[in-house]
């Protein structure tokens, strides 16, 4: 299945300068000490979770495998590699004919993970994979960063529509890359059109403020808003007197008024204030859309109130104060020798600071409780425990070089739903914690 097959229509580029010197430079010299075929596993991880976070979800898997699959060395990226002395010939020569044949497992996208958990392995030579560290680095930790924060909103709304609207507040391709994200954790919608465009988003979007100003009065702008759009409109009350707006646009839309938004002042008063206002003017099916610089927080604050719905934009395309994951992508395995049989070696950095790595190729499975609800992340090497046979995380991404698992996004946001719910009560607190299981680690 391609990005065609799923009905995307844009083209990936090339993703092959999305990448640090130092991978090429190492490439380079592995391709002069002979090391280069040697076979290796990579493997990405985190060793801490955001402060306060609970639990991690895997988002931008889909669009790692676009990036995979498209990092090519074209011409003009290999003439500018030559013009910069970036490598040398030989190394261009290697880098003209590169594609990586390896293979890729990883926690499927919407999925959620703790400290440890091994969220992509790599295997392929140390040449191959060792090139796709920045990229895979920057989708994962972006777009699980967002995935995250939307997930916590989605907890907090309770069953609300969630609308992303965050385009404004973010790089413009990251933002598209954002509202991706969002949808995976649990938001209905967003108002970029590029995202609705490249990912089939369901987009929404009415009126600014400046369409109100730009009338000589809110009346006419209402008027021109419901001929435009239709009486089921969304009309923004709250640029001048909320309570004469609300009035104003039920008497030029009628009780079938669609919804009225409210992007300021106190949100919680005015929606108890502007429904019993909706009421007592015949339009009970109108809805209330609350809207001004929310987070999980004050999604969760607002849930006594008669709200019908929560636009979110800075918060959620910034992770909601945590825009990273902190993953690193580090070499675990390598083969003993150049030998295509060789056995793997564990390797793993020793370090101070917090900074070391546990070696060895590793599998991950989550256990449950006699409830049916998960009680820890088992991360090991070696044989897979029978017991857990049937729990294992990963799943073949990449096999040979060739995408195996694309997927429409509605499945990686069912996924999250169903994984979310299979932790324990305590991981959809939105209070600071520990995360909701703890990482035990099993060698056999």
């Amino acid at each position: 299945m391609s990005s065609a097959d799923l009905g995307l229509p844009v083209a990936v580029p090339s993703t092959a300068l999305f990448t640090d010197r130092y991978e090429l430079t190492m490439l380079q010299a592995a391709l002069r000490s002979g090391a280069a075929d040697r076979r290796s596993v990579f493997e990405v991880f985190t060793r801490r979770l955001p402060e306060g976070r609970r639990y991690g979800v895997v988002g931008g898997t889909g669009r790692l495998l676009d990036a995979v699959e498209n990092f090519r060395f074209d011409d003009d990226i290999l003439a500018f590699l030559d013009r910069e002395r970036v490598v040398d010939a030989a190394t261009l020569k290697w880098l003209a004919g590169y594609r990586f044949r390896g293979d890729v497992l990883g926690y499927p996208e919407g999925e959620v993970y703790f400290p440890g958990s091994p969220i992509l392995r790599v295997e392929g030579t140390f040449a191959e994979a060792v090139l796709l560290e920045t990229v895979v680095l920057s989708v994962l930790n972006h777009d699980s960063a967002i995935a995250a924060a939307a997930s916590r909103m989605a907890v907090a709304a309770a069953g609300r529509p969630l609308m992303e609207m965050g385009a404004r507040r973010a790089h413009e391709l990251a933002a598209v890359a954002a509202s991706r994200a969002a949808y995976i954790g649990g938001f209905v919608s967003s108002s970029n059109l590029a995202a609705g465009f490249r990912y089939g988003l369901p987009t929404i979007g009415t009126s600014a403020h400046a369409f109100t100003l730009l009338h000589d009065n809110e009346r006419d702008a209402f008027t021109a808003q419901v001929e435009s759009l239709g009486r089921g409109t969304t009309l923004l009350v709250d640029t001048y007197d909320v309570a004469e707006a609300v009035r104003a646009a039920v008497e030029i839309a009628g009780p079938e008024l669609g919804a009225v938004r409210i992007d300021s002042g106190d949100l919680l008063l005015l929606a108890h204030r502007v429904r019993q206002q909706l009421d007592d003017l015949g339009a009970k099916d109108t809805r209330i859309v609350v809207t001004s610089d929310l987070d999980e927080y004050a999604i969760a604050s607002l849930a006594a109130a008669p709200v019908d719905a929560y636009g979110v934009g800075t918060s959620v395309v910034t992770g909601s104060g945590h825009p990273t994951c902190s993953m690193v992508y580090k070499l675990v395995a390598r083969a003993a020798s150049d030998a295509p049989d060789a056995a793997l070696v564990p390797v793993a950095k020793k370090s101070m600071g917090g900074k070391t790595s546990v070696g060895g190729r590793k599998w991950a499975a989550r256990r449950l409780d006699a409830d049916g609800v998960a009680e820890a992340e088992v991360v090991g090497t070696g044989p897979v425990p029978a017991a857990l046979a049937d729990r294992q995380l990963l799943v073949p991404l990449v096999t040979g070089g060739e995408v195996v698992a694309r997927e429409p996004l509605e499945a990686a946001r069912s996924r999250h739903i169903e994984a979310r719910a299979g932790l324990p009560l305590s991981a959809t607190q939105l209070s600071r914690g520990e995360p909701a299981l703890p990482t035990e680690y099993v060698t056999y």
